[in-house]
């Protein structure tokens, strides 16, 4: 056997073993099973574990976006007519969050912890000094406790006597600093003295700057990576209060602050939001890129908030069956000491079209009003989310006070937040480092298969010279050498003698002599 056909063999061999193994794993996925099996390992809350110090203290900045709607017709609304309002803001903050207090409970199975996050104003980013600018807008003290007394004559009637007398209207001026982190009511203080439990401070982010929102205590993942960030109890409990239902007093999902690993486009994201005192859902919307990095976007549905005849799921959170509000809105008042508060997206987004009608200045729009979270699906990590969600109070005509008797009962919008954040330049180089070491690992029978091709492709060209070859062989003439000194003409047969001698096997010997001249 040649050297030439050694190597078609030799190489034949190689190729057929690369693709016949490279094949296989592909089908298998065993390179891809097993890097996921690592992130599932890897991508758990205890201590040194990859996520553990960037989840106890996330380094991406937050902002906080505080806009307020103020109020430009008060007189003319309080006579009947439709309100009107203009936006200011933003008024920036940034966001410090951490977790507190943290430590590990049963056999790591379990890690418990405190939210506590601290703001710092940047006037850079907003639109004005929030110490000096005045918004005119819903007295909020004032409709609490005018709804607390509503159905008792003698009480309402005396508390009408002293908002007259403290001169607290149904509106109020104030500057931004004091409607986000408080002011004195005097209406109030004068509650206060006689119901310790009433605060007479006011403030719509009022003991928020500092604090936390109580214990929380997190699947870390170790058993089951779905659970990766569960909240498992909150001020412990596992189920809220709330509600009239045990669907809508589930504590379900995460709080936002962290997604387990390997995400499919198919499966609903819940989030625990305390400030909503309920667990929402999102749904996938499209892929998404952030800075080089890709990512699902879940947003949550129209069903949400939609009413009970849009979605009876949501019948629970109907405070009485006569408060059940429409689809967009969620009164909020059995978290709120009973306060007529509602939620809903900025400007009424996902909401009945009637409650955007009922206020002039309203304009939803998907852009500047969607909640969204962007996610890498391989890691669960957050590149980038906006939270944003408004305060409302529910205005209507209140027994024993005549200055609501004008009213029709109105959703009126008071401030809106964006809370947003973007994956910072080293968390993201550290996101791209992971996932190349994952798409490499992941894709090294593709690899293999590469180079089985590679060598299919030497194969044919090595066997198609070689038929090449073979077929020039067979065409090929022999001549006689370049350094004969005789020609045919030269040479001749002859006998070695006059009589041919016999061969012992039959054959005649010939014997070879010059050519004699003729």
């Amino acid at each position: 056997m040649t050297r030439r056909s050694c190597t078609i063999y030799a190489v034949g061999i190689i190729c057929a073993s690369l693709l016949f193994v490279g094949i296989g794993l592909v089908v298998a996925q065993v390179f891809r099973t097993l890097m996921h099996n690592r992130l599932k390992k890897e991508i758990v809350l205890v201590e040194g574990s990859r996520v553990f110090e960037s989840w106890k203290t996330p380094p991406p900045p937050v902002y906080m976006e505080y806009f307020f709607f103020n109020v430009t017709n008060v007189d003319a609304f309080l006579e009947g007519a439709k309100p009107e309002v203009k936006q200011v803001g933003p008024y920036t903050y940034r966001e410090y969050r951490y977790k507190d207090n943290v430590s590990m409970v049963e056999n790591n199975r379990m890690v418990s912890a405190y939210n506590t996050k601290s703001f710092v104003f940047l006037r850079e980013k907003s639109v004005g000094d929030p110490a000096v600018d005045n918004i005119t807008t819903v007295n909020i003290p004032a409709w609490a406790v005018m709804n607390k007394v509503k159905g008792s004559f003698w009480k309402a009637s005396m508390v009408a006597i002293w908002m007259n007398s403290y001169g607290s209207g149904l509106f109020t001026t104030r500057t931004v600093d004091e409607l986000l982190w408080g002011y004195e009511d005097p209406l109030l203080a004068r509650v206060a003295s006689t119901s310790p439990e009433v605060e007479k401070v006011f403030g719509l982010m009022y003991k928020k700057n500092g604090t936390n929102n109580g214990e929380f205590v997190y699947h870390t993942g170790v058993e089951n990576y779905m659970d990766y960030g569960r909240v498992e109890t909150w001020q412990g409990q596992s189920q809220l209060t709330f509600w009239a239902s045990n669907q809508s007093n589930s504590i379900n999902g995460s709080d936002g602050s962290a997604f387990h690993p390997l995400l499919n486009k198919n499966e609903r994201i819940y989030v625990f939001t305390p400030d909503l005192c309920r667990s929402i859902h999102m749904e996938f919307e499209k892929d998404v890129e952030v800075k080089g990095i890709p990512a699902y976007r879940f947003t949550p549905p129209r069903s949400v908030f939609a009413s009970k005849e849009e979605n009876p799921a949501n019948k629970g959170f109907c405070v009485t069956p006569q408060e059940c509000l429409g689809t967009g809105l969620l009164k909020v008042s059995p978290c709120r000491k009973g306060a007529p508060v509602v939620a809903s997206f900025p400007h009424f987004y996902l909401g009945d079209a009637k409650y955007v009608a009922a206020i002039k200045g309203m304009s939803p729009q998907r852009q500047h009003h969607q909640t969204f979270l962007d996610l890498n699906p391989t890691t669960g990590v957050i590149v980038r989310a906006n939270k944003r969600a408004q305060i409302n109070i529910l205005l209507s005509k209140l027994s024993g006070f005549p200055k609501t008797r004008s009213l029709n009962e109105t959703i009126f919008p008071v401030m809106f937040l964006n809370e947003s954040v973007v994956i910072d330049d080293a968390s993201a180089a550290r996101v791209h480092k992971l996932l190349l070491i994952v798409t490499l690992v992941s894709n090294f029978p593709l690899i293999i298969v590469g180079l089985g091709a590679i060598l299919l492709a030497v194969l044919i060209i090595l066997l198609v010279r070689a038929r090449k070859q073979k077929k020039e062989v067979k065409r090929t003439v022999f001549t006689k050498p370049l350094y004969a000194t005789s020609t045919e003409e030269d040479t001749s047969y002859s006998p070695v003698s006059d009589k041919e001698k016999e061969d012992p096997q039959s054959g005649t010997y010939i014997g070879l002599s010059p050519k004699g001249d003729p």
